[in-house]
């Protein structure tokens, strides 16, 4: 299981390609509990947890990024 201080460690792109690999495991793991043939329903949960995490970690950046690009750079003002 991976935990969120490890991905946030993790790049962009390796984040993005965890979310791509994570998600296709869960519609993996659905079509087998849906044939019965899942071994561990645990599973399921773990997965939609690490999503979740992933995307909350993308959402966080996104706004870091955001909001220091709405401040911008300071700027100086020069009075008479």
């Amino acid at each position: 299981m991976t935990k969120a201080h490890e991905l946030r460690e993790m790049s962009s792109e390796h984040l993005a390609l965890t979310l791509k690999d994570t998600t296709s495991n869960l519609f993996h793991l659905r079509l087998q509990a849906q044939t019965e043939r899942l071994d561990a329903p645990s599973e399921l949960r773990k997965q939609r947890r690490l999503i979740a995490r992933i995307k909350t970690i993308q959402n966080q950046r996104q706004r870091a990024a955001a909001t220091a690009a709405e401040a911008g750079p300071p700027t100086e003002t020069s009075e008479p």
